[in-house]
C-alpha cells in the first residue's frame, strides 16, 4: 500500500450506510468487451483493491478509505462496490459510519487496504487500523477484523486486533499493514501482512480468524515488498507482493511480483530460483506498467470467472492525471482488471503484455446453465426425489438433473450446504463428484473412486463451493470456502472418455445448492509475448573501453576520477545525486541511435549485502537533462541490494522523482534499456531489463519521455562515497 509516501488523507468521512444503499444490479446479459478502469462508473479513485463473490452471486469490490470523486475531500471508510458482470459496477456504501471504528482504535484512525473472505461460515474482512490506543505514536498499525453474514454487511468490528502494534527496533512501530488471509488444505488458517518497515509476515489464526496464534514467519524482506495476497495452484503457495513506490504521483512505479513455495510459510522463490526474504531479493514480474497511460501498477487481489479463467484486480495511476483534486495530494488510484494467465507454472498478465488500456474480451460471469434460484420455477430441471425452492436457494434430496447441456470442455459449479445430507454434489454426463464423509470423490460410471480427505472438522452445513472442470479427459475437482485460490481440496481424475452430458445436483439426505453454473471452460494462453528483440551490434554507438575514452561521450559534471584501464572503465561512487533539485552527479553520455535499439551494460559494483549503505549504486541512464530522465542501476537501498528503474520529470513547478523494481541484482549485473518510439504518439519508450549471467534477462516497467525531446545514454555511479567503492563497467553497447 505504501501510504506513508502520500499526501495526507482526510480525515473527515462521508456518513453513507449500507442500509440505505441502491437495490442491486439485476443480472442480464453479460457485456462482450470491457475497458479500464473499471471503477470508472462509481469512482474517480479506488485504491487497494479486492473483490468478493457475494451468496448472491454478485460481485463486492471493497477499496481503502479515500475520496471516491475528484472534489469530494471527504473519505468513505471502506468503500463497497457491487457488479453483475465485473465491468458495470454501483457503488452501494461503506461498510462502517463515521463513528464506527475498534474499541481499540484511536480517534481518526483511518482504515486502509482491506481484504475480505469467507471463514467460519462468515464473511471477516481484514483492515489496516492506522492509529491505536496503544501508544501516542500516530503510526502505530495494526490489523483489525469485522464480521457481517454478507459481503454487503452490515459489518462489525471485532474486540481485539487480529494483529497488534509491533514495536520496531528502529524506532517507531513496524507497519503492520495490508492483511491478507489464506486458508489452507488441511483447514489451517493464515495471514499474511507487513509492508517496508518490517516486511512481509505470516501468522497462523485461530478457527475463528479473528486472533493470530503461534510464531510468525518472516517470507519477503523489508524495505521491498507490501500489499501480499497467495494462492494456492498445483501444489505450490504463490505470494503475489507489490513493489517501489505506491504514490509518487507522475513518477509512481509501483508493481507486482510474485514466488512461489511448496509451504504456506516458505521459503518463496522467484522462476529464476532467489528467495523473496533475503538481502538480494528476487522476484518474478507479473504485472508493471507497459508504456501507455497506466503507472504505478499493484496491490493486486485474484479473482476466477465462470469459466475458470483467473483475473486480477489492482489499482493504477493515470499518468495524465495522477493526483486527486490537486498536485501532490492523494494520488488517484482507480480500480483496474485484467486477465491473469499461468504460463510454464508461472503468472503474467496478459500473457506478459500488462495492464489493458482498450477494449478487451469481458470475463465470463453469466454461464450456459447459469441458475441463481429466485423463484420457485423448476420447469428447466428435472428431479427425482425430493427439490423446493427456499431462500434464494434449491434444497432437496436425491439428483435435479438440468435439461441445459454442454459439450467440450466444460466448469461446472455450486455453492452448496449439506444441511442434513451425508453428502452432496455434482453429476457431470457419467461423472459423479461429491462431499461428505471427510473427503471429496471424484467416480466415473463403471471406475472406482478417487479420492482425497477434507480437513479435520470442516463444517459442511456451511455454504462452501464445488468446482469441477474437464479439459479433453482429465477432471478436476476442487472444494473452496469462496473460489478464492484457497482450495480446501483438489482431486483429480483422467476419464476413459471425455464427460459429456448434462449436469446434476446430487444429494443423499437434505442439501442446498445455489450459484449452479455450467460456462466453456477457458481456453489457456501457453506462451507469452516476446521481449524486445536484440539486434546486430552497433559498433559505431558502442565502446568497449578498449583504448581509452572514446570521443564520442560527453560529460555532465565531469569526475576526473573516473578511468579506462585494462578494458574497464572504472568509476569510484560519488556522494552525488540526481534526484530533487540537487544534480550534483556526474553523468557520461553518448548519442544514441535513432528509430528501436536496444542499449546494455555489464556493471560490477560490491555491495556486499545486509549492511546499510544508503544508496550508492552504478549503472545506465536514458537522460534529456537533469530534471527528466530514467536511471537503471543496482542499488543499496536499506539493507537490500535492488535494480531500480527510478525516473524523474517536472510535475507542476517542481521535479518528481520514483521508479520501479527490475529483478535481481549480483555483484556483477547485465542491464538493458530497449528504445522504442510510439508510432502514434512519437513518445520515447525505455523498457528495462535486467540479468544476473547476461543470458537470461527480467524486463520490467516502462518509462516514457515526450516526442520532442532527445534522449541520449549513458552511465552514472552515484548515492554515497562511503564506505569506498568503485564501479567497474566492461561496455556499453547498442544493438539495432
Amino acid at each position: 500500500m505504501g501510504h506513508l509516501h502520500r499526501g495526507g488523507v482526510l480525515a473527515a468521512v462521508l456518513a453513507l450506510m449500507l442500509t440505505t444503499t441502491a437495490a442491486p444490479p439485476a443480472a442480464g446479459a453479460a457485456p462482450d468487451r470491457y475497458r479500464n478502469p473499471v471503477s470508472a462508473g462509481y469512482a474517480d479513485t479506488f485504491a487497494d483493491p479486492v473483490v468478493v463473490r457475494g451468496d448472491d452471486g454478485l460481485w463486492y469490490a471493497f477499496g481503502t478509505s479515500d475520496p471516491l470523486r475528484e472534489g469530494e475531500r471527504q473519505a468513505h471508510r471502506v468503500p463497497i462496490a457491487r457488479s453483475a458482470d465485473l465491468v458495470d459496477w454501483t457503488y452501494v456504501g461503506d461498510a462502517f459510519a463515521p463513528d464506527q471504528r475498534p474499541s481499540w482504535a484511536a480517534p481518526g484512525a483511518m482504515l486502509w487496504a482491506p481484504d475480505v473472505r469467507r471463514v467460519a461460515g462468515r464473511w471477516v474482512m481484514y483492515v489496516t487500523v492506522t492509529d491505536t490506543t496503544v501508544s501516542a505514536d500516530t503510526f502505530d498499525t495494526a490489523v483489525g477484523a469485522a464480521t457481517a453474514p454478507t459481503p454487503a454487511g452490515p459489518w462489525t468490528f471485532a474486540d481485539e486486533p487480529v494483529v497488534a502494534p509491533r514495536p520496531g527496533g528502529g524506532g517507531g512501530y513496524l507497519w503492520t499493514i495490508d492483511p491478507s488471509q489464506f486458508t489452507d488444505v488441511d483447514g489451517r488458517n493464515y495471514l499474511y501482512y507487513g509492508s517496508y518497515y518490517g516486511g512481509v509476515s505470516v501468522t497462523e489464526l485461530s478457527t475463528d480468524g479473528l486472533r493470530a496464534v503461534g510464531a510468525p514467519t518472516l517470507v519477503a524482506i523489508d524495505n521491498k515488498f507490501e500489499g501480499s495476497y497467495v494462492v494456492r495452484r498445483d501444489g505450490w503457495y504463490y505470494l503475489f507482493a507489490s513493489t517501489a513506490n505506491c504514490c509518487a504521483g507522475p513518477a509512481t512505479g509501483y508493481s507486482v511480483q510474485v514466488g512461489r513455495s511448496r509451504s504456506p510459510r516458505g521459503p518463496f522463490v522467484d522462476r529464476d530460483g532467489q528467495r523473496l526474504d533475503v538481502s538480494r531479493a528476487g522476484g518474478t514480474p507479473v504485472l508493471t506498467q507497459n508504456g501507455n497511460r497506466w503507472i504505478g501498477t499493484g496491490h493486486n487481489a485474484v479473482l476466477t470467472d465462470l469459466s475458470g479463467q483467473d483475473w486480477i484486480v489492482y489499482h493504477a495511476i493515470d499518468r495524465a492525471d495522477p493526483y486527486l483534486d490537486e498536485p501532490f495530494g492523494i494520488n488517484e488510484r482507480p480500480m483496474l482488471l485484467d486477465r491473469l494467465d499461468w504460463v510454464a507454472g508461472w503468472p503474467t498478465v496478459n500473457a506478459g503484455a500488462g495492464p489493458s488500456d482498450g477494449p478487451r474480451p469481458a470475463p465470463v460471469t453469466t454461464g450456459h446453465l447459469d441458475a441463481r434460484f429466485d423463484s420457485a420455477d423448476l420447469t428447466g430441471w428435472r428431479a427425482e426425489g425430493t427439490w423446493r425452492v427456499a431462500d434464494g436457494q434449491v434444497i432437496g434430496t436425491g439428483a435435479l438433473t438440468s435439461r441445459t447441456a454442454l459439450g467440450g470442455d466444460v466448469r461446472a459449479e455450486a455453492d452448496l450446504r449439506l444441511t442434513g445430507a451425508d453428502t452432496a454434489g455434482l453429476r457431470l454426463g457419467r461423472v459423479d463428484v461429491w462431499v461428505g464423509g471427510g473427503r471429496l470423490t471424484v467416480r466415473e460410471a463403471g471406475g472406482t473412486a478417487t479420492e482425497v480427505p477434507l480437513p479435520a472438522g470442516l463444517d459442511l452445513a456451511d455454504r462452501h463451493n464445488l468446482a469441477v472442470e474437464v479439459r479433453g479427459r482429465r477432471l478436476v475437482a476442487e472444494l473452496s470456502p469462496a473460489r478464492l485460490g484457497d482450495q480446501l481440496a483438489v482431486v483429480a481424475l483422467e476419464l476413459a472418455r471425455p464427460a459429456a452430458g448434462p449436469l446434476a445436483l446430487l444429494a443423499s439426505g437434505a442439501a442446498g445448492f445455489d450459484n449452479v453454473s455450467l460456462a466453456r471452460l477457458y481456453r489457456p494462453v501457453r506462451h507469452t509475448v516476446a521481449p524486445p528483440a536484440v539486434g546486430p551490434l552497433l559498433p559505431g554507438y558502442s565502446d568497449e573501453f578498449t583504448d581509452g575514452l572514446d570521443p564520442a561521450w560527453r560529460w555532465v559534471r565531469r569526475n576526473p576520477a573516473a578511468t579506462v584501464t585494462d578494458g574497464a572503465l572504472r568509476w569510484p561512487v560519488e556522494s552525488t545525486d540526481l534526484v530533487g533539485t540537487g544534480n550534483t552527479a556526474g553523468v557520461l553520455l553518448r548519442d544514441a541511435p535513432t528509430g528501436d535499439y536496444v542499449a546494455e551494460t555489464k556493471v560490477t559494483l560490491d555491495l556486499g549485502a545486509d549492511t546499510v549503505r544508503n544508496y550508492q549504486q552504478a549503472g545506465m541512464i536514458a537522460y534529456v537533462d537533469d530534471d527528466r530522465f530514467a536511471r537503471l542501476a543496482q542499488v543499496a537501498i536499506w539493507n537490500t541490494r535492488q535494480v531500480e528503474y527510478g525516473y524523474e520529470l517536472p510535475f507542476a513547478g517542481q521535479p518528481v522523482y520514483g521508479g520501479s523494481i527490475v529483478g535481481t541484482p549480483a555483484t556483477t549485473t547485465w542491464l538493458r534499456l530497449a528504445h522504442h518510439v510510439d508510432p502514434v504518439t512519437g513518445e520515447h519508450e525505455f523498457r528495462a531489463g535486467s540479468s544476473r549471467d547476461g543470458v537470461h534477462w527480467t524486463w520490467g516497467a516502462v518509462w516514457t519521455f515526450p516526442a520532442d525531446t532527445t534522449p541520449r545514454i549513458g552511465l552514472v555511479a552515484q548515492g554515497g562515497a562511503q564506505p569506498a567503492v568503485t564501479a567497474e563497467f566492461d561496455y556499453l553497447r547498442f544493438y539495432g
